[in-house]
């Protein structure tokens, strides 16, 4: 007896939604890949924090609180 493969059930997205948690574990993750990309070029172009804040027009407390990867800083300031 051969079994097809593929999806069972619904996408972890779906699931996501039905808890009710969708948009807070995007938001998440969206910070956390900004947060690594802003690390990567740091480290590549040899600046430090003060040197990327003002490059991005920000305070470094601010790109302090974005870098940090338990601070609940909105999707939507960055």
């Amino acid at each position: 007896m051969s079994r097809k493969k593929g999806r069972i059930g619904s996408s972890f997205d779906d699931f996501l939604k039905e808890e009710g948690i969708y948009e807070e574990v995007t938001a998440r993750a969206i910070k956390r890949v900004i947060a690594r990309q802003l690390d990567a070029l740091m480290e590549d172009q040899g600046l430090t924090k003060s040197e990327l804040a003002k490059r991005m027009k920000t305070s470094r407390a601010q790109l302090d609180r974005l870098l940090r990867r338990n601070c609940r800083t909105s999707v939507e300031i960055i």
